[in-house]
C-alpha cells in the first residue's frame, strides 16, 4: 500500500511543504523570509503575512516535484506548535483546509519533536537511521534540551534551558559586535579564523542537566564594554578571536550537559538537531566527544537543521501510521514541550 504524507511546516519565519512516500523523501521546498534581516529578528506580523503569501506556491511546487496530484495524498501532517502563534495559524488553517476538502486525515507534529526525529527522514530506503534509545541534544534559536527518545513516541526531557538558547546567545552577542542577523552562521564563520582561547567569558553553575546562557551574554556585553573604553576600535580588531572565544564557551556548555546526561543514562547513539547544530564547532565537538565515548554520532545534514517540512513529514508518518489523527478543531499552540 502506497502512502504519501504532506507535511507543512510554519512555525517561525520559514514557509516549508514537503512530501513523504513510505518514509521516504520525495521533495522538500523551503521559502525564507529576507524581509526580517532589516530589523535584527523576526517580526511576527510580518512573518504571517509572508506565510500567507508563500504557501500556496510552496505546497504547489512539493507536490509537482515529487511528481504527485493533491488527490493520491493520504494525509496530511503540520506543525501545531511551538512558534510563533500568527505564523502557526496559516499553516494549520491551510492543512486543515485542504484536509477537508480531500477528505484526509490531518496528523498534528509537535516542532521539537520533528527535530528529534529529522534523522529518520530517508532519500532512499538503504539510508541508515538512530536505534532508540538514543540521546539527542536539541539546540536551535528558541531550544536548547538534552532529550531521551526511547521510540518514536516516548521522549522525555532531561535538561532545558532556563533562560535564553544557545541559539539567541549566538544572535545576541552577535549584534553586539555589530554583525547582521541572523548572527550565528556569522559568528560560526568568523570563529574558523580565531583564538578560542584568547578570551574568558563566564560559564554558569546550573546543577542537573539543564542549561544557562544569560550569564554568558553578561559576561560577553561586560567585556566589549570594558574594552571598548580603552580601544574604540576593539571589536573590529578582536572580531575573529571574540567569535571562536564565544563560539567556544558556548559548546562547553552544551557538552559539559550533555557528557553528564550521557553518563547516567547510557545509550549508544547520540544525535543533534535544531538549527545550532548546523555550526560548524557543535559537529565537530559532538562528533569527537562520541568518538571519545565509544558512542555513535548523528549530525543531520544542514538542510534539516533549519525548520524545514521534511521533518514535520516524517514525524507525521509515523503518527499515521499508528492512526493518531488530529481532530479538525484542535488550535495551534505557541508554548509546549515534548
Amino acid at each position: 500500500m502506497v502512502n504519501y504524507i504532506l507535511g507543512i511546516e510554519s512555525s517561525c519565519d520559514d514557509t516549508s511543504a514537503a512530501v513523504i512516500k513510505n518514509g521516504i523523501l520525495l521533495s522538500n521546498v523551503i521559502a525564507s523570509q529576507k524581509v526580517h534581516e532589516n530589523y535584527g529578528g523576526v517580526v511576527p506580523e510580518l512573518a504571517s503575512r509572508a506565510h500567507q503569501a508563500n504557501i500556496v506556491p510552496v505546497v504547489s511546487e512539493a507536490l509537482r516535484q515529487a511528481g504527485i496530484s493533491k488527490q493520491d495524498l493520504s494525509a496530511i501532517a503540520f506543525t501545531r506548535g511551538p512558534g510563533l502563534l500568527g505564523s502557526l495559524l496559516v499553516g494549520t488553517s491551510f492543512a486543515k483546509g485542504l484536509a477537508i476538502a480531500l477528505d484526509i486525515p490531518l496528523v498534528d507534529v509537535n516542532h521539537l519533536h520533528a527535530h528529534v526525529l529529522s534523522h529518520f527522514i530517508q532519500k532512499t530506503p538503504e539510508d541508515k537511521v538512530p536505534e532508540f534509545p538514543f540521546m539527542c541534544l536539541l539546540v536551535s534559536g528558541g531550544n536548547s534540551q538534552i532529550v531521551l527518545a526511547r521510540s518514536f513516541s516516548d521522549m522525555e526531557i532531561l535538561g532545558k534551558t532556563i533562560d535564553d538558547a544557545a541559539g539567541e546567545a549566538f544572535d545576541k552577542c552577535a549584534k553586539l559586535m555589530g554583525l547582521p542577523y541572523p548572527g550565528g552562521p556569522h559568528i560560526d564563520r568568523l570563529a574558523a579564523e580565531g583564538d578560542p582561547k584568547k578570551f574568558k567569558f563566564a560559564k554558569p553553575r546550573i546543577p542537573g542537566y539543564d542549561y544557562s546562557f544569560s550569564g554568558l551574554k553578561t559576561s560577553f556585553l561586560y567585556t566589549l564594554r570594558d574594552e571598548l573604553k580603552k580601544d574604540p576600535e576593539f571589536i573590529e580588531k578582536n572580531k575573529a578571536d571574540l567569535a571562536a572565544s564565544l563560539q567556544a564557551t558556548i559548546i562547553e556548555i552544551l557538552m559539559d550537559k550533555l557528557e553528564k546526561a550521557l553518563k547516567d543514562h547510557p545509550v549508544k547513539h547520540i544525535a543533534i538537531g535544531g538549527g545550532v547544530s548546523a555550526n560548524s564547532g557543535v559537529r565537530k565537538a559532538v562528533e569527537d566527544f562520541c568518538e571519545r565515548k565509544g558512542v555513535k554520532a548523528w549530525i543531520p545534514e544542514r538542510a534539516f537543521t533549519t525548520d524545514n517540512a521534511a521533518m514535520v513529514a516524517a514525524a507525521g508518518y509515523f503518527k499515521y501510521l499508528d492512526k493518531d489523527f488530529c481532530p479538525l478543531d484542535s488550535p495551534p499552540y505557541s508554548r509546549v514541550t515534548i
